[in-house]
């Protein structure tokens, strides 16, 4: 099957939702194409659609988007300048490393919005029956 998958992740105000993804490298996708209550924004090839939630409680939220990266640790250096706590929301996590070989760290947006981010470290083995 070909295709990709898109998050569609709500906000509670597309343009500070807008604000914060830009200091993260995201640009607006055709901002002009889209009303106000809806936000599409990229980086590379990474794509993240927002949608307006006025109500939304940030740390109620259970949004979750999972970014296969080449380079978990890198990208974390790269936002690592945002200065985001470790905990509480808007937050960003140390990296570290799975017994099953993944690089990961999360990164919570303010409306409460995971994105988990991470890369194969190393190649599993099976072990195979004697």
């Amino acid at each position: 099957m070909k295709g990709r998958a898109i998050p569609v992740l709500p906000s509670r105000d597309t343009r500070r939702t807008l604000a914060f993804y830009q200091r993260l490298g995201f640009s607006s996708a055709g901002a002009d194409e889209w009303p106000d209550d809806y936000l599409v924004l990229r980086a590379g090839e990474i794509e993240l659609h927002f949608f307006a939630w006025d109500d939304l409680d940030p740390h109620a939220s259970a949004a979750l988007c999972h970014l296969r990266v080449p380079d978990t640790d890198a990208l974390h250096r790269l936002w690592a300048p945002l200065h985001l706590p470790s905990v509480g929301v808007p937050r960003m996590t140390r990296v570290n490393g799975t017994p099953w070989g993944m690089r990961q760290f999360a990164l919570v947006d303010p409306d409460g919005n995971c994105l988990s981010c991470c890369h194969m470290a190393r190649e599993l083995t099976s072990a195979k029956p004697a």
